[in-house]
């Protein structure tokens, strides 16, 4: 009996964790991508939170929380279940949250929404396998020496958040290699996918329509960041709105000597963060400075990376940011041995808006998830954290 035969549209995190689990359960699985290689894009430049809910203080409710723990708190078991150990590319301490004069909420509202999160998280019966045990997970302030250690101007309160990130860069080769070795995946790269279409019936053979060609699956799995609505509608999946896509730039630095500049986040409104993932490699981020392109039309063309002078006003507009609220940050920039200035893709199914908005939808990530039309399936990732997760629940779904 022949195996059946799976296309995978899309080698982000996951698509590549999907790609190797339906390959790990039986099924013949080809993964596609327009880049070189797999885990080179959006997946590769971000900050690698793994969320736990805490980042969405405006929601009013505790829906976000609710959609993301489930896959955050699993991310590190399953992780590890497609790369092996991730010993030393995890932060070493909890987040700090920094809450800017401008943001859309309070002080005491965040703090009344960090104290319902964490209820949720002690509650679930996953907390203790999380990256770290956040089993008795609490959120603490900042005492007024702490903060004034930190933050900067317009900085009205702090708080210590039980939430950890790995190292987007050394996770996406990881997985690249992973994906490399898996005896049932054939990887289809530099390669662009402009349609899948039912072949019969929606639940019969589908046709993968690339730039380099046509070949026909028994199921097709639609896990691109960029593009994905597009292909949907070639499939017969209509796109529900609203939605928004954005395109960020951040800055990768890696420095001489090790710093002990905290992981912090300033939210929600003004937003910025700096991940320290071992105390040389950063990642560095100022929102309004790093949004380069957003539009809610199907698909959204990725902009040009700055070089020459453009490259170097960046960084600096970045730098100039994060220093007038996190004035240590600084010297990490000046340490500076090797800085890369890069993006991705960002999906929401929401309406989009400025973050200082109340009102805006990117306030709450709870629309995100699997939609079907027979063995075809659109999956918007939504969060890099729920990413393995979720890959290994519709694996197990699709091998049956």
């Amino acid at each position: 009996m022949s195996r059946r035969r799976a296309a995978v549209l899309g080698a982000g995190i996951m698509g590549s964790a999907l790609a190797i689990n339906l390959a790990r359960r039986g099924l013949d699985v080809t993964l596609f991508d327009r880049e070189a290689a797999p885990m080179a894009a959006t997946s590769r430049w971000n900050e690698g939170k793994i969320h736990l809910g805490y980042l969405y203080g405006a929601d009013p409710t505790t829906a976000t929380a609710e959609h993301i723990l489930p896959g955050g708190l699993l991310f590190g078991h399953y992780a590890r279940e497609l790369v092996g150990d991730l010993d030393g590319h995890i932060t070493a301490d909890d987040d700090i949250y920094l809450l800017h004069r401008d943001s859309v909420v309070g002080a005491d509202v965040m703090r009344a929404k960090f104290d319902a999160i964490s209820e949720l998280i002690q509650r679930h019966p996953d907390a203790a396998r999380y990256l770290v045990d956040v089993s008795d997970a609490k959120v603490t302030d900042l005492a007024p020496a702490e903060l004034s250690d930190i933050a900067g101007e317009g900085i009205v309160a702090g708080f210590r958040v039980p939430e950890r990130s790995v190292d987007t860069r050394w996770f996406a080769n990881r997985l690249a290699e992973a994906v490399a070795a898996e005896p049932g995946v054939t990887s289809r790269l530099g390669t662009t996918v402009l349609a899948a279409e039912p072949i019969d019936a929606p639940d019969g053979r589908w046709r993968v329509r690339t730039d380099g060609g046509d070949d026909d699956f028994d199921v097709v799995v639609n896990a691109l960041w960029s593009g994905r609505l597009t292909v949907d509608t070639t499939a017969g999946l209509a796109p529900q709105g609203p939605w928004n896509h954005r395109y960020r730039l951040c800055v990768f630095i890696r420095t001489r000597a090790e710093h002990d500049v905290p992981s912090t986040i300033v939210a929600v409104g003004p937003f910025g963060d700096v991940k320290n993932y071992n105390g040389r490699d950063f990642y560095l981020s100022w929102y309004p400075v790093g949004l380069v392109a957003e539009g809610a039309e199907l698909e959204l063309d990725a902009p040009a990376l700055p070089t020459g002078p453009d490259l170097e006003a960046f960084i600096d507009d970045v730098r100039v940011a994060l220093e007038r609220v996190m004035p240590g940050v600084g010297r990490v920039f000046d340490d500076a041995v090797d800085t890369i200035v890069h993006g991705g893709f960002v999906f929401a199914q929401s309406r989009g808006g400025a973050l200082d908005d109340p009102s805006s939808g990117l306030h709450r990530r709870d629309r995100y998830g699997v939609e079907r039309r027979g063995a075809y399936y659109s999956v918007d990732t939504g969060k890099y954290s729920t990413a393995p997760w979720s890959a290994s629940r519709l694996a197990a779904e699709i091998a049956g």
